[in-house]
């Protein structure tokens, strides 16, 4: 998934102190592509110059798996189509885009570090965020002390919402929507118990919090709910005791390597409820041809569109499976990404570079995006609602709510193949 253009200026890895060095630079100016080098101080643009956009992913490490589905090959995809156009339109005003970009190696210092230098010292017209709740929860605050506009598509957090940071607004549905949505579904269907593991971070903790909110009154009941380390290298304890418990449905709240672990080892256990949910991954390309595509057939997880959603969805998803020779976009937060990069593109547009004016533009208005609607409510985008997401014939398809389905929900999953 990686093109690195070339730079125009040497590296100066040996004076950037260990403690703070990002690890690559990639830079898209034009169409050009060649080796990437680390970072250089900040020069004085000229106003026809190029748009000098900053963001730090996650190309190493844990977190690698997600941002390198649903953030990075995005950013990437963008960059060259702006430029292949003539340039991002800073109020009419064609200019090309230089992306200034770093492995975080998925560690939180390393992450905030840069973005801080990025703001900071490099002064960069604009950033894109980095991957994950985590990391987004560390950052946030420091985008909003330098009066950043951040559009985050993978960020899940209650407590994000809460913190008021007016330059920070979260693309993806929050854990209280997207739990709500799927116990709907789930009552809906007859579910009368249901079990859950979650990892032990953030993002497992809000979800599972949200979870228990929303089942209260439902008239399911909670037999068996597990937190795991990140890193976890076997569920198979786990599984084998919500198996005997035998619960209508399975809740993982997971992020791609657990979703693949947890879906491997039901099958290996012989562990098949009627409804199997997973979270983060369960919408990815890979996690289809990992567990076989009939093997994955009728499991739910975490997705809020596809290339079915809207002409705009189908013309991202085409683009995107061409340039990156048949890797196709996550059906959940690929899109979330993408429609992030819509609104950024519409504000500056509009108003230009004046950081303040995109983030008075983004909060203030309606914005029309691959996935539909978006408003933010503070931080919270709330014009998407929950949704739910399942494998049907190979295609991940939206099946709760109604309104925004993609496909008719399979109410019993089939056994694994």
């Amino acid at each position: 998934m990686r093109h690195d253009p070339p730079l125009a200026h040497a590296s100066t890895e040996e004076s950037t102190p260990t403690s703070v060095r990002p690890t690559r630079r990639r830079v898209v100016q034009g169409l050009a592509a060649g080796a990437g080098a680390l970072a250089f101080p900040a020069l004085a643009q000229p106003k026809d110059g190029p748009v000098r956009i900053g963001y730090a992913i996650a190309r190493t490490g844990p977190w690698a798996g997600g941002a390198q589905v649903s953030q990075e090959p995005n950013y990437l995809l963008w960059a060259e189509q702006q430029n292949a156009a003539g340039g991002l339109s800073v109020k009419g005003t064609k200019r090309p885009i230089e992306l200034i970009s770093f492995d975080d190696r998925s560690e939180i210092e390393t992450c905030v570090r840069t973005y801080e230098k990025l703001m900071g010292s490099d002064k960069v017209d604009l950033v894109l965020p980095p991957w994950g709740s985590n990391a987004n929860f560390a950052v946030a605050p420091l985008a909003n002390r330098f009066s950043y506009p951040f559009l985050a598509p993978t960020a899940l957090s209650k407590r994000l919402v809460e913190m008021k940071l007016p330059y920070f607004f979260l693309l993806l549905q929050q854990p209280g929507p997207m739990t709500v949505a799927l116990v709907d579904m789930l009552k809906a269907s007859g579910v009368k118990s249901i079990a859950c593991i979650y990892v032990d971070d953030l993002f497992g903790l809000e979800n599972y919090a949200a979870l228990k909110v929303a089942l209260s009154g439902s008239g399911i009941s909670l037999v068996e709910d597990k937190s795991y380390p990140a890193g976890v290298k076997d569920l198979g304890p786990v599984l084998r005791s919500i198996k005997d418990k035998n619960p209508d449905a399975f809740v993982g709240f997971t992020y791609p390597p657990d979703t693949i672990l947890a879906s491997k080892q039901a099958k290996e256990i012989g562990f098949n409820p009627k409804f199997f949910y997973a979270s983060v991954g369960t919408a990815f390309q890979l996690y289809r041809n990992v567990i076989t595509a009939p093997g994955a057939e009728g499991v739910l997880g975490m997705g809020s569109w596809n290339a079915k959603t809207s002409p705009g969805a189908k013309a991202y998803f085409d683009a995107h499976t061409k340039k990156f020779n048949g890797k196709e976009p996550d059906r959940w937060a690929s899109g979330h990404c993408w429609a992030g990069l819509e609104i950024l593109t519409q504000a500056v547009a509009k108003v230009g570079l004046d950081r303040k004016a995109i983030r008075d533009h983004v909060a203030n208005h309606e914005h029309s995006t691959i996935i539909g609607k978006v408003k933010f409510t503070g931080s919270e985008n709330t014009a998407t609602p929950g949704s739910v997401g399942q494998w049907q014939n190979g295609e991940f398809e939206v099946v709760w709510p109604k309104s925004m389905a993609t496909a008719a929900l399979n109410p019993a999953k089939p056994a694994w193949k």
